[in-house]
């Protein structure tokens, strides 16, 4: 099986940039799309479908703003679909998709930047806490779950092309980076590093200005992990960091699902 998660900056405007193409290229399973930034009736008739797929989105309530939406294929269609963690402020920000695909639950996530000042850091970290505490229930109930989409933040120094300068940065702070040890220490496997464990200079952000991509100033904050249940059933999993089309890269998971 393979999944892709890609934040798309604006599926209208990655369309214009053929994201048909790729996903025709690549065809996978299913592919998370976050920061879609539309609702379903805003979009090209192609762009529900993508010819083959069906799909759920969750939009945010302010037009034109967050969003995340999940398509499969026949192959991999889910028996239960939801939006959200039951928190309106979060799920009126279309931060989830949750997909229930029987063997395994799909968490297809946008998480908060809280770069904006100190409300949005705050709402970014009380966004966090609650999602761990959801996960940990799982967890404990022996779930099948993989987490994937823009967590926006960076984990270690080798995620970062400046770790020193942007020690400072949301996405980088100190207790952003702790909560990902905390997400870690639960069980749950980075697959990224899990394949490609001490590989520098490779990341899924490259901001807009300064010619940042050129230049490779990048930081890893888009994942798959998934929980230590799933982690003998990967085959696969990389950043796909020479497609075009966003600020962010597509990532890529290939399972051998028992």
């Amino acid at each position: 099986m393979k999944i892709i998660s890609w934040n798309v900056n604006g599926i209208r405007a990655a369309y214009k940039k053929d994201l048909p193409g790729f996903i025709s290229k690549q065809k996978p399973d299913i592919f998370c799309l976050q920061e879609t930034k539309a609702h379903p009736d805003q979009v090209e008739p192609e762009l529900r479908t993508f010819g083959q797929y069906e799909s759920a989105w969750s939009s945010a309530t302010k037009k034109g703003y967050s969003g995340t939406a999940t398509f499969w294929n026949s192959k991999a269609s889910p028996k239960i679909v939801s939006k959200g963690i039951d928190i309106p402020k979060y799920d009126s920000e279309g931060r989830f998709v949750i997909s229930d695909h029987e063997k395994f639950k799909l968490f297809n996530i946008y998480f908060p930047n809280g770069g904006s000042g100190d409300e949005r850091h705050n709402f970014k970290q009380e966004f966090l806490k609650d999602l761990l505490s959801h996960l940990e229930v799982l967890l404990k109930k022996g779930e099948r779950l993989i987490i994937t989409g823009d967590y926006n933040i960076a984990h270690a120094e080798m995620d970062v092309h400046d770790p020193k300068r942007l020690s400072k940065e949301s996405g980088f702070l100190p207790e952003e980076r702790a909560w990902l040890d905390s997400f870690f220490a639960l069980g749950f496997v980075d697959c990224f590093r899990h394949f490609h464990k001490g590989e520098k200079d490779r990341y899924s952000w490259w901001s807009y200005r300064e010619m940042a991509r050129v230049n490779n100033r990048g930081w890893r904050i888009d994942y798959f992990s998934v929980s230590p249940n799933l982690v003998s059933e990967m085959k696969n999993c990389d950043i796909l960091d020479e497609q075009e089309g966003s600020d962010h890269c597509p990532l890529i998971l290939e399972l051998d699902i028992k």
